[in-house]
């Protein structure tokens, strides 16, 4: 359960889908002249190093943002595009937010943050990258704290569920979680980011099963899906999905734009 770190995998093509969303989802809720709070079930480390060894053995980030970049998909004015200049400026051209720094790049001081990770290293990191910035962080089992933290005050505001699905059970307790999340808490906004994997992979049924218990719980929920080539030889993960329950307006756009660039690779 603890042995996930995203520094493997940060800046793949998952995480350009999901945080180009996130980005998008903050930029729009912070237009408004009224204070959002920001909750995180698992932040990981918050910050992380495209040059270090780890990052560079699987070739994730290089088939990832560094292609995306190359291939100009975010205007210097998208809000992905702008956390990601916040946060090369304070930290190098090869450092890459994870959601944390992302939405922390993005929110307002009026606006509040509430982060949880359970692994204790990730978590000093996440200490560390989180400093310049403040909130409450929570070292503590984030789908157990989603009801703790739920409805927060301001009501307003965004949960982003973001596990490394290594507990193969979540496929069948997260959608029942989101449902009681709800129910607490009817107008936020609770986006859930999955893997899509190649039929060749033990839990891929688990995981279409789960996206269709969501889409009949929560037909009105956008659920955005893309695909993609393997990183690397035998790679299991060919796309990364998006559930989000009371999508900001403008979001299916963005969604759908998404869509198309990750058609063309």
């Amino acid at each position: 359960m603890l042995s996930y770190q995203h520094i493997y995998h940060a800046g793949n093509l998952a995480d350009v889908h999901k945080h180009a969303l996130l980005a998008a989802m903050i930029d729009y809720m912070t237009r408004k002249d009224k204070p959002l709070s920001y909750l995180e079930t698992h932040s990981g480390r918050g910050l992380y190093a495209l040059d270090a060894a780890e990052a560079v053995k699987t070739g994730e980030a290089a088939a990832g943002i560094r292609r995306v970049d190359r291939a100009g998909w975010f205007a210097p004015d998208h809000p992905y595009a702008r956390a990601l200049a916040t946060v090369r400026a304070a930290h190098g051209a090869a450092a890459y937010p994870g959601s944390p720094l992302i939405a922390a790049s993005l929110l307002r001081p009026i606006d509040s943050i509430q982060l949880c990770e359970l692994h204790p290293r990730e978590f000093a990191a996440l200490r560390e990258a989180m400093a310049p910035f403040g909130g409450i962080l929570h070292h503590k089992d984030g789908l157990a704290m989603a009801l703790a933290m739920t409805p927060p005050v301001p009501r307003r505001g965004l949960l982003l569920i973001d596990p490394s699905w290594e507990v193969k059970t979540d496929y069948e307790t997260i959608p029942k979680l989101i449902g009681q999340v709800a129910r607490k808490w009817n107008v936020g906004v609770i986006a859930l980011w999955y893997p899509l994997f190649a039929p060749s992979v033990a839990v891929a049924p688990a995981q279409k099963a789960m996206a269709r218990a969501l889409r009949a719980a929560h037909p009105e929920a956008l659920m955005s899906e893309v695909h993609f080539p393997p990183a690397r030889e035998g790679h299991g993960m060919t796309g990364s999905g998006m559930f989000i329950l009371n999508p900001p307006w403008g979001l299916e756009g963005e969604a759908r734009r998404l869509a198309e660039l990750f058609g063309g690779l």
